[in-house]
C-alpha cells in the first residue's frame, strides 16, 4: 500500500515532540529522525567511521560519539555542520525510506518524519507534504534553556544554525502555532489531521 510521508519540522524547542506525540495519540506513525541519526553514528557503522576520522575529539571513552561535544562544534561552524550532514543525511534517508514503506505494507496510510533540519536540507520536496510548528524565539529558548540546561548564548547559536522560522513557514503546506496551551495545539493538529485525510475527526481522548 502506498503511504503519505509528511514532514514534520519547526525549530529547535518549537515543540515538534509534543505535536508528534498529539499524532501517535491518534495513531498516527512518527518516523524519529533524531533517533535513526543515533543510530546510524554507532560504532562499527559507516557514519561513525567517518566522524571519528573527522573529528576524533568527539568519541568518548567508552568509544561511542559524544552527541553534545560533536554538536558544539558544528554548530559553531558552517563548513563543519555540512560536512557532517553529508556523512549523516544519506544514511538516515535510507533509514526512513525502509521504515516508511514496512509502515505501508503495515496497512498505514499516512505517517509523518519528525526531523529539524527537512527544510534546510531540501529533503521536504521529496515528501508529500510540511507541517511546520513555529514558536517565537523567546519561547524556544525558554524550554530549551530549561530542557537542556544550556546557556542562553549555547541555545541561540543552535537556532542561528538553523533556517529562519519564516523561510520554513514559506515553504510549509501546514502551520501549527504552539505558543499558546496544549488544548490549542491539538485543536490545530486535528484540523491538519482532518485536511491530511479528508475527514472530519473524532475528538481526542483527554
Amino acid at each position: 500500500m502506498t503511504i503519505k510521508l509528511i514532514g514534520l519540522s519547526g525549530g529547535i524547542g518549537s515543540g515538534k515532540s509534543t505535536v508528534a506525540g498529539m499524532l501517535r495519540q491518534r495513531g498516527i506513525p512518527v518516523i524519529d529522525a533524531d533517533v535513526i541519526a543515533r543510530q546510524v553514528v554507532q560504532p562499527g557503522l559507516p557514519a561513525y567511521r567517518d566522524i571519528a576520522l573527522a573529528w576524533p575529539s568527539v568519541v568518548a571513552a567508552d568509544g561511542a560519539i559524544d552527541r553534545k561535544k560533536l554538536a558544539t562544534i558544528v554548530f559553531s561552524d558552517p563548513a563543519s555542520q555540512a560536512r557532517l550532514e553529508a556523512i549523516t543525511h544519506p544514511r538516515i534517508r535510507e533509514e526512513v525510506a525502509v521504515q516508511a514503506e514496512a509502515l505501508g505494507k503495515a496497512g498505514h496510510v499516512l505517517a509523518f518524519l519528525e526531523a529539524a533540519l527537512i527544510v534546510e536540507s531540501g529533503y521536504y520536496k521529496q515528501l508529500d507534504g510540511l507541517v511546520v510548528v513555529a514558536a517565537s524565539e523567546t519561547m524556544q529558548l525558554e524550554r530549551v534553556v530549561a530542557r537542556d540546561r544550556a546557556t542562553r548564548e549555547a541555545v541561540l547559536a543552535r537556532i542561528r544554525a538553523q533556517s529562519p522560522l519564516e523561510e520554513k513557514i514559506r515553504v510549509a503546506t501546514h502551520v501549527i502555532h504552539n505558543d499558546g496551551d496544549l488544548a490549542s495545539t491539538r485543536a490545530q493538529v486535528d484540523v491538519v489531521l482532518a485536511k491530511l485525510s479528508g475527514a472530519v475527526l473524532p475528538p481526542a481522548e483527554p
